[in-house]
């Protein structure tokens, strides 16, 4: 390999990085052993595998994989009930498969089903165990094994019991190179210039304590490292001693049920547990890549297949080695298969020198990972979000760092499952109040999941519609519908809402619900409400529809139906005269439907012959009460004329200059001397002026113009509106009303109509 690429950022980060977790890992491994009680080389074993198997065969570019403390529980319990390790480690094989198995038939969808909250607590009550499972161990307290997460402590200590004791039993050389060791990594992590050096901290920090340990022991005394202290790996009597530590499993035993039995609580554990430390550690990647999960139990039941087969403990992703993995500047999955060749190496050769290193500056690093994860940053952002996702979340930290992490992560997860079911309860519905042209209608929009649990709020929905209204019942958005509800439904629309005189619409259930999605209310304007409208209930209207598109809140409407049912006849209540503007299609912006409304576009919005003669048949012929004059800001037209007005240029279209002629004279003299060397911002306030001026133009020329549409203001059979657009906020000025108006009133002006309308 050529110098360069050896030297290379990434590789080389990925080789420091990979260092730096073997160093953390070794003393783990070691008493994940020693708490299991299984040989201390089961550990080591299961980590080599972790870093060289798993490593090479998962998606996961951070996750590093090895003995886990969750397991520990579970291992001892396992070896007690089948009598000897050989018998266990033939249930890891067995479990190696099942996972495998687990891997094919894509498990791993049940990650997506892992609250965000209890992974995010995952992280967090690591952080505070290594915090306070390391303060002893930095300060040279080392009774209880490293690598032992449990609350209850192998020494009959717990973990804040071992911390009272710490007080008492100091060493100082241990000590001070923990605590020189935290003060080296808290200050190469402030100093931008060492944060971002290829040199990841952790591995000066046990170079550090490895150089100090030397020292002490020449000044001897109370500052020497007693090897209890260090780390105390294994040390084989040659090639020949490496092999007798390697332990079979006992096949003659493949058909007793307990081993079966223990095989499928490992696999299921191991399982769970990866799952949800992979999500986890993909949390904090950061890259923020995302590791395919099934791909992940492969790989774990193939470590866990060949960590039974040599003799050691059931491997799993371990959120510790992983974090201190991505601390320490990982870029790939080399890191992860270099932390499992140099483990492989230390069991074979290296044993007497990793033997030097202390315990307390690995602990450090330990330590300040531990802070990083339970920063109190991510605290307060839970509990900004509410308790729905803080108390899970506070529930996984508490539950976790008291008991272990798989009782922990069951308690969070209880907890989240106890909220939805809170909520689907509480509110399996959405209620609202929808103003359609025929009146108004219940809208009952039915949950994603509707269970049994939510019969008894859909019940007391319905029997508070009122007696004679209309009732809209929506599953467009819903999977999954009880049978009890289903009766109940049912019930309602066969029986109870025909009783009380309910009309009942249904719309978007399954077919294999057997229930047809049928529209009784009106939605779309027919003559009869065309009649019954006066100008300001139609104006009332598009106020209304206008509120609804501002909101986001739009009417439920079967289109499909609106066309067929408009398709013998038109009955529109208003004609709108707009812009043909791509950004103000007005039956969007006043929420309206098929058949509701004549749409007259043309750039400019300006009162033209043609244009006249449209909104003459819309309200002499086709019955409209309304017209409205829409024009809006940042026009495309008006701006072309306020150009070509000050430039005197040649438009280069071969119609376009007639339009722009009738826009000059519609917006009046312009301020063309000064015009070019106008801020954008005053070019703008000019054109919305020219605009706003052109549409009130328009407004007054229809009825100039048109004795017809005079005439029928002067009757009171309709009402002429202008209105401005805003395109950047979507909301609608309407400006002052036409001179021949009487009762209706706009922004306090008085206008035509029989009744008072306030905007």
């Amino acid at each position: 390999m050529p110098r360069t690429a050896l030297f290379s950022p990434p590789l080389f980060r990925d080789l420091a990085a990979g260092t730096v977790v073997f160093l953390v890992a070794l003393p783990l491994c070691l008493g994940v052993a020693l708490a299991s009680n299984a040989p201390l080389v089961s550990g080591l074993l299961s980590g080599v595998i972790g870093g060289a198997v798993v490593g090479l065969l998962s998606g996961s570019h951070t996750s590093v994989s090895g003995p886990s403390p969750g397991l520990t529980a579970v291992i001892v319990a396992q070896i007690a009930v089948l009598g000897s390790f050989e018998a266990f480690l033939l249930a890891v094989v067995l479990a190696g498969m099942i996972q495998i198995a687990f891997g094919l038939a894509r498990a791993g969808f049940l990650a997506g089903f892992f609250p965000s909250a209890v992974v995010k607590g995952l992280l967090a009550a690591v952080g505070i165990i290594l915090v306070l499972k390391q303060i002893p161990h930095v300060l040279g307290h080392d009774a209880d094994p490293e690598g032992d997460m449990a609350f209850e402590q192998s020494d009959r200590e717990n973990t804040f019991s071992g911390l009272v004791a710490t007080v008492g039993d100091l060493d100082l050389g241990a000590a001070l190179i923990g605590l020189v060791s935290v003060a080296v990594l808290v200050a190469w992590d402030r100093t931008r210039r060492l944060r971002e050096s290829p040199v990841p901290a952790p591995l000066v920090v046990v170079l550090l304590g490895l150089g100090m340990s030397l020292v002490f022991r020449e000044l001897g005394g109370a500052w020497t490292i007693e090897a209890s202290h260090r780390v105390q790996m294994p040390v084989p009597d040659g090639v020949g001693g490496f092999w007798d530590l390697l332990r079979v499993p006992d096949f003659s035993l493949w058909a007793a049920p307990a081993v079966y039995t223990a095989a499928f609580t490992l696999a299921a554990v191991a399982s769970l547990e990866t799952l949800m430390n992979l999500g986890a550690v993909d949390k904090i990647d950061p890259q923020q890549r995302t590791s395919p999960p099934n791909r992940e139990l492969i790989a774990q039941g193939v470590g866990n297949v060949v960590v039974g087969l040599i003799g050691g403990l059931p491997v799993s992703s371990v959120i510790v080695r992983s974090s201190a993995n991505i601390g320490a500047g990982a870029q790939t999955k080399r890191a992860t298969v270099v932390h499992g060749a140099l483990l492989l190496a230390s069991v074979a050769v290296l044993a007497p020198w990793l033997n030097l290193v202390p315990l307390s500056c690995l602990a450090a690093v330990l330590l300040v990972t531990g802070v990083k994860l339970a920063r109190p940053a991510l605290v307060r952002r839970m509990w900004d979000e509410g308790r729905p996702q803080f108390l899970p979340f506070a529930a996984t930290v508490a539950a976790i760092v008291l008991t272990d992490l798989l009782v922990g992560v069951l308690v969070g997860m209880a907890v989240s499952v106890g909220f939805i079911l809170r909520s689907n309860v509480r509110r399996p519905l959405r209620r609202s109040i929808e103003k359609h042209l025929g009146g108004n209608v219940v809208r009952i929009e039915l949950a994603e999941q509707v269970s049994f649990l939510n019969r008894a709020a859909l019940a007391r929905a319905l029997d508070e519609v009122p007696r004679g209204d209309h009732v809209l019942l929506d599953a467009r958005n819903t999977d999954y519908i009880d049978p009890d509800v289903l009766t109940l439904i049912r019930d309602f629309n066969d029986q109870t809402g025909p009783a009380r005189g309910i009309e009942v619409s249904l719309l978007g259930f399954r077919r294999r619900y057997q229930l047809r999605d049928q529209t009784q209310y009106q939605e779309h304007a027919t003559r009869e409400l065309q009649s019954a409208l006066d100008p300001a209930q139609v104006l009332e209207v598009l106020r209304d529809g206008h509120k609804r598109f501002l909101t986001g809140r739009r009417l439920t409407r079967n289109l499909g139906r609106q066309v067929r049912a408009t398709a013998g006849g038109q009955h529109p209540l208003a004609v709108v005269v707009s812009c043909i503007d791509s950004r103000t299609p007005a039956e969007l912006i006043f929420d309206l439907g098929v058949g509701d409304i004549f749409g007259v576009r043309i750039a400019g919005n300006i009162a033209s012959r043609e244009v006249i003669g449209s909104v003459e048949y819309g309200c002499a012929v086709a019955g409209a009460k309304l017209i409205l004059v829409m024009g809006h800001t940042r026009c495309g037209a008006v701006t072309a004329a306020v150009n070509f007005t000050c430039s005197s240029a040649p438009t280069g279209c071969t119609h376009l200059g007639h339009l722009i002629h009738a826009l000059r004279d519609s917006i009046g003299p312009l301020p063309c001397a000064d015009f070019d060397s106008l801020p954008s911002a005053a070019k703008d306030v000019l054109i919305d002026g020219a605009a706003r001026r052109n549409a009130l133009q328009s407004v007054a020329a229809l009825r100039n113009q048109s004795p017809t549409l005079d005439g029928l203001v002067r009757e009171g059979r309709i009402v002429i509106v202008g209105a401005m657009y805003d395109v950047v906020t979507g909301e609608i000025e309407f400006l002052s009303p036409d001179a021949g108006a009487a009762d209706l009133t706009i922004d306090g002006a008085p206008t035509c109509g029989r009744r008072s309308l306030t905007f």
